[in-house]
């Protein structure tokens, strides 16, 4: 989930419907207290903020989510060109600003690129693991079953080490669709299932690991020898 604060509704909009388009799910909202009620009620994985807003503005709701201790990506939008207010936001804990007025394209890809970069230090952060007859070495992304190396496909490889980073947990369907594929969980979708299916048949011995939590969603049972 990706959430949006910004004051101007043809731009919010506009972003909005540009996010959607993208097949990420996304929110916009026009001031800070909308967007800290829906923020506690769910934690998105991307925050994108205006820094003028009516109000509490872009910098203030920075500094709070980095006190909170809150570390998920955060780009700031900014109708100032000034070198100081750029620093001052990259100083706060932001992962990258645009400055308006800018594409649609641009904007599409700087959010690809701040997720990658998220996605690839969560990774990098994480000791390799190894349970059973299963081996996965996240820093050479290589995924091991018997001794044996398994090829995955880049969603069957975030998949698995989502689901191994919170092993022990029952992790919701609506809740891995938003993580892995970033979009709303749609009831007759079988996405998720053929990639786990495919994901158990390639892990062999260790596609065992993998618990279905029948009309909730998947677990990982394993924990770290």
């Amino acid at each position: 989930m990706i959430y949006l604060l910004e004051d101007d509704e043809s731009i919010r909009k506009m972003l909005v419907y540009a996010l959607k388009a993208h097949d990420y799910s996304a929110e916009g909202f026009d001031n800070a207290e909308s967007f800290r009620k829906a923020f506690y009620t769910r934690i998105p994985s991307l925050v994108i903020l205006d820094i003028m807003l009516p109000g509490e503005d872009g910098i203030s709701v920075l500094k709070k989510l980095r006190a909170s201790g809150h570390k998920m990506p955060v780009i700031m939008l900014t109708a100032k060109s000034s070198e100081y207010d750029k620093v001052s936001a990259l100083d706060l804990g932001a992962d990258d600003y645009i400055t308006k007025p800018f594409g649609i394209m641009e904007f599409i890809a700087r959010v690809k690129a701040v997720l990658r970069r998220s996605s690839e230090q969560a990774l990098m952060g994480m000791p390799d693991f190894e349970y059973g007859s299963l081996r996965a070495l996240w820093s050479r992304h290589e995924i091991y079953s018997d001794g044996a190396p398994v090829s995955l496909t880049l969603k069957e490889y975030e998949l698995l080490q989502f689901l191994i980073r919170h092993r022990g947990l029952v992790l919701t369907r609506d809740l891995l669709f938003d993580r892995i594929w970033g979009i709303k969980n749609e009831v007759e979708n079988r996405t998720l299932d053929v990639h786990i299916r495919t994901l158990r048949s390639k892990l062999g011995n260790a596609g065992e690991y993998i618990q279905t939590i029948r009309g909730v969603g998947y677990k990982f049972i394993g924990e770290e020898q």
